[in-house]
C-alpha cells in the first residue's frame, strides 16, 4: 500500500477537477485513494469544503477525520473502479454527505493502481437512485435506524450482486420479531437454528455473507430490532385481503405488504427480476431503491472440442 504521490500530474489533475467543479457547479471533488495521504497538503491543494475522500480500509483513512475532511470507507478493494466509485457515492448519500441529485467530480486510479490518473464528472441523478439516512429516519419509530440501514444495505448488496452470477430475490422482515414469527410457519429446514445470538447478528461480516447464501432459499428471513437473525425460510401466513399493490409485483411483495400491515415490522424485498429493493410499512411501499450497479461478470471455462481426425 503506497502513499499518494503529489506529482505534477496529480497537481494538474486537481486543478482541472476544481475548474470542472466550478464549470459544472459540482457539489464535491471525490478522491478515491489506494493508500494513505498527507491530509494537510491535500487541504491546501483542493480545500476542505468540496473534498470528499473515499478508501477501502481504515488504515488508508487514518488521520483524515482529525484533519476535518469528509470521508467514506467502502471495503471493496477487489472490485472494479466503476463499482468502487459507485459505492463511494452510495455511502456518501446514505451518510447525508451528498444529496441524491448532486454532481461529483471524481479523481481516481483508472489505469495505474499506484497513480491517480483519471478524472470524471458524475451526475448522481443519471448514475444512481439511492435512499438517504434522512429517508430511513422516517421509519425509525418502528425499527432502530442502525438496524434498518444495515438490513437495507444488505438487501441492496443482494440485489446488486446476486449469487454466483445469478439474480436473487428475497424477503427480510425487521422488528416485532416475535409477532412476525407467530404469523409465519417454516417452509422447511431453518439454517440459522441452533446458533447463539452473536453468531446470528448482522453486525458480523461473516453473518451477512451467510445470509446472502440463505437468501437464495424459499421463505422470509426474520430479523430482530437489534440485528439478530431470529429465523429463516419462513412462510408468511398474514392475509393480504386489504392490501393493494401495483401490477407486476409477485407473492414475495404481497407477503411483505401483508406482514408489515399485520405487525409493527418493516419488510424489505429484493426483486429477483431486476434487483429493485422495496421497503414496506403499514402494508404499503414507502421507499424504493432501483439497482444502480451492474452485476459482476462471471467467467466460464472455454469449451473446446478438437476436430475429428
Amino acid at each position: 500500500m503506497k502513499a499518494l504521490r503529489f506529482t505534477e500530474q496529480f497537481k494538474n489533475l486537481c486543478k482541472a477537477a476544481l475548474r470542472l467543479t466550478d464549470a459544472s457547479e459540482a457539489d464535491a471533488v471525490l478522491l478515491l485513494l489506494e493508500g494513505p495521504a498527507d491530509w494537510q497538503r491535500l487541504k491546501k491543494l483542493i480545500g476542505t469544503e468540496r473534498l470528499l475522500i473515499a478508501a477501502d480500509t481504515a488504515e488508508q483513512l487514518e488521520g483524515v477525520r482529525q484533519a476535518k475532511l469528509k470521508c467514506v470507507q467502502i471495503d471493496m478493494a477487489e472490485h472494479p473502479v466503476y463499482e468502487r466509485l459507485t459505492q463511494s457515492i452510495l455511502e456518501a448519500i446514505a451518510d447525508d454527505i451528498l444529496a441524491p441529485g448532486s454532481c461529483v467530480v471524481a479523481l481516481y486510479s483508472g489505469f495505474d493502481a499506484d497513480t491517480v490518473d483519471s478524472l470524471s464528472v458524475i451526475n448522481l441523478d443519471e448514475h444512481l437512485n439511492r435512499l438517504t439516512g434522512r429517508d430511513l429516519r422516517q421509519l425509525e419509530t418502528r425499527v432502530p435506524l442502525d438496524t434498518l440501514k444495515m438490513v437495507v444495505d444488505l438487501a441492496v448488496e443482494i440485489g446488486r450482486e446476486g449469487r454466483e452470477g445469478k439474480p436473487v430475490g428475497t424477503l427480510l422482515i425487521v422488528g416485532d420479531a416475535r409477532k412476525v414469527h407467530d404469523c409465519s410457519h417454516p417452509v422447511g429446514f431453518d439454517p440459522v437454528k441452533g446458533y447463539n445470538r452473536k453468531e446470528r447478528n448482522l453486525c458480523e461480516p461473516r453473518v451477512r455473507e451467510g445470509i446472502k447464501e440463505i437468501a437464495q432459499m424459499d421463505g422470509a428471513i426474520i430479523v430482530s430490532a437489534d440485528g439478530t437473525v431470529e429465523a429463516a425460510c419462513r412462510y408468511i401466513d398474514c392475509s393480504a385481503a386489504e392490501v393493494t399493490l401495483s401490477k407486476g409485483l409477485g407473492t414475495r411483495h404481497w407477503a411483505a405488504a401483508a406482514v408489515s400491515r399485520a405487525t409493527n415490522a418493516v419488510a424489505v424485498t429484493v426483486s429477483q427480476s431486476n434487483g429493485t429493493v422495496r421497503i414496506f410499512q403499514n402494508g404499503e411501499v414507502v421507499l424504493r431503491i432501483e439497482p444502480s450497479l451492474r452485476r459482476p461478470m462471471v467467467w466460464k471455462e472455454f469449451e473446446y472440442e478438437p476436430p475429428e481426425s
